[in-house]
């Protein structure tokens, strides 16, 4: 699912409290969200853990994400 680019920057993400927006392939944001910890909320996206369908649909549709 992930490309290099994003492992680079989940590698680089803080611990600290942030939002975070997920992007499709042509940049329009599609989901907007907040974390105590960015980079344990924004791994989880990118990770094959259980998720409910909301997030499993997110996740099929997530590119790339900014903070």
């Amino acid at each position: 699912m992930h490309n290099q680019n994003i492992k680079i920057k989940l590698k680089n993400l803080t611990k600290e409290p942030g939002i975070y927006k997920m992007l499709d392939k042509s940049g329009e944001v599609i989901y907007v969200g907040k974390a105590k910890n960015l980079k344990n909320r924004v791994s989880n996206y990118f990770s094959s853990s259980n998720h409910n369908t909301k997030t499993q649909l997110l996740q099929k549709n997530i590119d790339d994400f900014s903070i």
